[in-house]
């Protein structure tokens, strides 16, 4: 009998004291709470020198006693006709939030540095020991926040959500909310100054007002422990609580109704086993209502309940085995404007090109996207790899880079956890082999299994060819041993010879796991066309596609690929005139939506192997209705 390696959606409930040592994030589960917006126009001061931030000397403003009110967060306005105030907010000009900044002004497409942006609003009606929070979805990189002068805290990190408490600091009238974000690139950042995709700043995502319960449910995990017997346990954190606060979990459509005690450290845990349950599937994403209730407060959610697991080379969804039809994704969506995702229609829009083309998942690359894809993926039933920026050459000695990235993947898995799209944690991409960065992958594995031992890990390695057989390509790597899946980037036809050379490279991957192709393509200018051998044509990239699956249907284990990439995407790497244009052209549709002809190619290759996921599918055109 193989050895099962289980991952299951929510398998193992770790002790209080574990749990709340190893998460060291506190996670507020907001999405579908009821908020004020704050999202709109916001006055914004472009500060290059940061001069909003730091006086002369370069101390910083918000570290002294008594901030000066030339203090950009200070909000001021001079009080009389001899006090020099260098800043007007009021007769600024203004950025729409949630957005990018590059693509709202022409001036600041490239700009790395600074933006500092203003929101008044007015308090909202709080009763009783009600309390209040502002929530950010994110803002990339690093945020400062301020409350009527009054910091808040700052965040680091561009791509996951963070909220401060203000209950007792509104005012009722003219709240004046002041966001410094700073973009700027660092060596010890993650990710670090190089990168290949572009370096969208400012306040991305929704920001939120949110009034709750002086005690209310701020976090909760619900799984199901094992699909034969319908085991499901879980847990409810409730903020404000100490020990004995009652929690009701209720399910309806399941007929459940637990109720569960705090402990000390206000935290209830839910343990039964259910008949009837239909899981969730890509062909079958059934998706339960679901509550929990304490006190006053009342927190509704909706979960999928499915488990994903390996069996040797299988992977298995629901103890059935599972073929990936993949695409890589970037969160951007140059249709209407470009720049980052900014709702949850371009979200949906993004998982209907995926769906046009067959897939089944689809990579998130490479960091973590919006919360309204990843919930949308739960409703259209396509499974999800989620990824933190640990890419190509970081900081590996620093232990302040190692700390970034690990609060940044423990945000990740806090948000997403009760996710069921979600059945790959990726903890990094093409990075270079040491014994460093060995040290610093496996302290991150360690930390992603400790947060959740619900989903499988993985990560994008690289090959490399036998020093004696350039035809031998070999994905040999320590971090290999540490992951569920061996998922490895690789680009024969494009950066490694043409792609004739994909006939004749056979493989060698010495595990006995799950193979996943999480790389491979060719750039093309759409609407360019030529033969098969000229490089930038549509058509070189079609025989590309057609090359490469064939010799991925070689491979010993393979369970799935997510080719590279989906759309064209913008990158300042990518600057060859009259073809790239600063955009990386990988895409099997352009920047703006229109299909290149390997993606034709790709959706054939899928429809055959839709039918039969475990043998090899040739690449030719068949008809016939796609399977789920």
């Amino acid at each position: 009998m193989k050895k099962i390696t289980r991952s299951i959606l929510g398998t193992v409930l770790f002790s209080t004291s574990l749990w709340v040592s190893a998460a060291n994030v506190e996670t507020f589960q907001a999405y579908t709470r009821p908020a004020v917006s704050l999202n709109g126009e916001w006055k914004t001061l472009i500060d290059p020198y940061d001069n909003g931030y730091y006086n002369y000397r370069y101390e910083p403003f918000d570290q002294m006693a008594s901030p000066p009110r030339s203090a950009y967060f200070m909000d001021a306005k001079p009080r009389h006709p001899g006090e020099l105030i260098e800043y007007d907010f009021d007769a600024a000009k203004t950025l729409a939030v949630p957005s990018d900044w590059n693509t709202q002004d022409d001036a600041l497409f490239y700009y790395e540095g600074t933006i500092w942006y203003r929101k008044q609003f007015n308090a909202p009606k709080v009763e009783g020991k009600q309390r209040t929070f502002i929530h950010f979805g994110a803002a990339n990189y690093r945020a400062d926040v301020y409350l009527n002068g009054e910091k808040l805290g700052h965040h680091i990190g561009g791509f996951t959500p963070f909220y401060f408490e203000v209950t007792g600091k509104l005012k009722p009238q003219n709240n004046s909310l002041v966001v410094r974000v700073n973009n700027e690139r660092h060596r010890e950042a993650v990710p670090t100054v190089n990168t290949d995709w572009w370096n969208y700043g400012g306040i991305t995502r929704s920001v939120r007002l949110i009034v709750t319960p002086g005690v209310f449910v701020r976090d909760y995990k619900i799984q199901l422990d094992d699909y034969q017997t319908g085991a499901i346990s879980g847990y409810a954190l409730v903020d404000g609580a100490g020990a004995g606060q009652e929690v009701r979990l209720s399910m309806p459509q399941l007929d459940l109704d637990l109720r569960a005690k705090t402990d000390a450290n206000g935290v209830a845990q839910f343990q039964t086993q259910v008949s009837g349950i239909q899981y969730w599937s890509p062909g079958s994403p059934k998706m339960y209502q679901l509550s929990l209730r304490t006190g006053t407060d009342r927190l509704d959610d909706e979960v999928g309940l499915r488990t994903i697991a390996t069996q040797g080379k299988q992977l298995l969804l629901n103890g059935k085995p599972l073929f990936l039809r993949g695409i890589s994704l970037h969160e951007e969506y140059a249709v209407h404007g470009g720049g980052r995702v900014k709702s949850a229609e371009e979200a949906r829009h993004q998982l209907q090109w995926a769906q046009s083309l067959g897939a089944n998942f689809v990579r998130l690359a490479h960091y973590p996207h919006n919360e309204h894809i990843v919930r949308l993926a739960d409703q259209l039933g396509i499974m999800l790899w989620s990824e933190i920026p640990v890419y190509w050459t970081i900081d590996w000695e620093s232990e302040e880079t190692y700390q970034n990235a690990e609060t940044q993947l423990s945000e990740m898995i806090g948000r997403d956890k009760n996710r069921a799209a979600i059945i790959i944690w990726s903890l990094a991409n093409e990075t270079p082999v040491s014994d460093a960065r060995n040290t610093f992958l496996t302290r991150l594995a360690d930390q992603a299994r400790a947060l959740d031992s619900t989903r499988l890990i993985s990560a994008a390695m690289e090959k490399h060819y036998e020093a004696d057989n350039p035809e031998m390509a070999v994905v040999e790597d320590p971090l290999a041993d540490l992951v569920d899946i061996v998922a490895f980037n690789q680009y024969i036809g494009w950066y490694d010879g043409l792609h004739e050379k994909a006939d004749r490279v056979n493989w060698r991957i010495p595990y006995d796991k799950p193979v996943f192709i999480s790389e491979f393509g060719a750039g093309a200018k759409q609407g360019r066309r030529g033969d098969s051998n000229t490089l930038w044509t549509e058509d070189y990239q079609a025989e590309l596609y057609r090359k490469t699956l064939a010799m991925l249907d070689r491979i010993d284990g393979f369970v799935g690929t997510s080719p590279w990439i989906l759309a064209d995407f913008r990158s300042p790497r990518r600057m060859l005139p009259g073809i790239q244009d600063t955009f990386n052209r990988k895409g099997l549709l352009s920047e703006t939506g229109v299909k290149k002809a390997a993606f034709d190619v790709l959706k054939d290759y899928y429809r055959q192997r839709a039918r039969h996921p475990a043998q090899p599918a040739s690449t030719e055109v068949e008809t016939g209705e796609q399977s789920q």
